[in-house]
């Protein structure tokens, strides 16, 4: 089993900036594929966000958060981090982080094994 906990979400102008974090615990990292961030915004479906693999550090992102947002890890502490940075009223949404123990799409949530509660995060323009 592994936990997922997020922090940082919060109300922000728009054009300012937020720094998310998704803190892991439980099954060991050793067998993680990746991590990821999905958002859903009211009345709307899950979307893909942004996912690092655990081993070499490789990203991917959503072209609407291509060159404003910039994922991150630590293996100590076992952390993900989300940049966020130019932000616009249409990055409302509830941000939830995500860990995948298996290879394949990782835009996909279906590959996604753990999911966090989740962190509000709110543009105000």
């Amino acid at each position: 089993q592994v936990r997922l906990v997020e922090s940082g979400g919060g109300l922000v102008q728009a054009g300012g900036s937020l720094r998310l974090s998704c803190a892991a615990s439980g099954r060991t990292p050793l067998s993680r594929r990746a991590m990821g961030w999905f958002r859903q915004a009211p009345g709307k479906d899950r979307e893909f966000v942004a996912a690092i693999t655990w081993s070499g550090g490789v990203t991917y992102y959503a072209d609407s958060v291509k060159g404003r947002f910039t994922i991150s890890r630590d293996n100590a502490p076992n952390t993900i981090y989300l940049q966020m940075t130019s932000l616009k009223s249409e990055d409302t949404a509830v941000y939830y982080c995500a860990a995948a123990y298996r290879s394949g799409a990782y835009s996909s949530p279906g590959l996604y094994d753990y999911w966090g509660q989740g962190t509000q995060v709110t543009v105000s323009s």
